[in-house]
């Protein structure tokens, strides 16, 4: 009996803490959206995303020059690394030998511990003055280096280890079975890869990518630290931009303050709350799909 009567107490622990656990994204997005909500007295939510007049002291508070910094960093970064990233799986999964997977894959995973500050660093002393010297003349454009192309380049290395890692144990899940019944109907290596291993973990590798892109698009430090941020929408890729977790990162501490400064920056980051959580949930339901057979 007392056993018994351990075993319901420590279960019902564990339940509360994981409870407790998964109720607290939700806790933070009722926070900060009951924070923000004073800015919407002022400025309808349209007014807000969608003007590019920024000008807390008189009061003006668009949000679109940020909006667009965030989604050019975030393309860029996601154009670069998809590409690296599945060849990358492709070859870990397909085609390197156990020892060579043994080596490679702790150091694709070892990227994921780099502090981002140190990302964002590595950026301004290599990533900004190859745009600056080299990438940037070869186009024509001038710039100083600083600019969404920097941000871009600096988080697809950051979301690497992610898609990598998913990719990878996505491609190994397929069985067996499939790919040596293509072998034996007389396809290459490759083309057992290209038709039937990446069609058939195409939808975990959709999930990957939301995975990646939601890191990809709430990431701050190393941003800020190469992206020039300059509160204006971004027309190429070598001009500067200002995204949404920057201008949090820069400008809230010594806002508060300021009631409706503080509160579009509130609202802001709901905002960006709002679309990892969506990205995450849809990613999460793919892989799902994907456990049951269902895709």
């Amino acid at each position: 009996m007392k056993r018994r009567l351990k075993d319901l107490l420590a279960s019902r622990l564990m339940l509360t803490a994981t409870i407790f656990s998964s109720l607290i994204v939700f806790f933070m997005a009722f926070v900060l959206f009951l924070k923000g909500s004073l800015i919407l007295t002022t400025q309808p939510l349209t007014e807000l995303l969608f003007s590019s007049s920024w000008y807390p002291r008189r009061g003006e508070f668009g949000f679109y020059p940020f909006i667009a910094g965030t989604f050019w960093v975030t393309a860029l970064a996601m154009i670069l690394a998809i590409p690296v990233c599945l060849l990358s799986a492709i070859y870990l999964a397909e085609y390197a030998s156990k020892s060579v997977r043994g080596v490679m894959k702790p150091l694709v995973d070892l990227l994921a511990g780099i502090p981002s500050v140190v990302y964002g660093l590595w950026g301004v002393l290599v990533i900004v003055p190859l745009i600056r010297d080299h990438l940037a003349p070869l186009a024509g454009a001038t710039t100083t280096g600083y600019s969404v192309l920097a941000g871009g380049i600096v988080l697809a290395i950051m979301v690497f280890p992610i898609i990598i890692s998913v990719s990878e144990e996505v491609f190994r899940a397929v069985p067996n079975e499939v790919r040596e019944a293509s072998l034996a109907l007389g396809a290459t290596r490759w083309q057992t890869v290209k038709h039937v291993v990446v069609r058939k973990a195409i939808p975990g590798v959709i999930a990957a990518v939301i995975l990646g892109f939601s890191r990809a698009f709430g990431e701050t430090m190393a941003v800020l630290m190469v992206v020039g941020n300059v509160a204006k929408a971004p027309s190429s890729m070598f001009d500067p931009g200002y995204p949404l977790p920057a201008l949090i990162a820069n400008s809230y501490g010594e806002m508060m303050s300021i009631p409706l400064y503080d509160s579009a920056l509130l609202l802001a980051a709901f905002i960006l709350l709002l679309v990892v959580f969506s990205f995450s949930i849809v990613a999460r339901l793919i892989l799902i799909r994907i456990e049951r057979g269902l895709m």
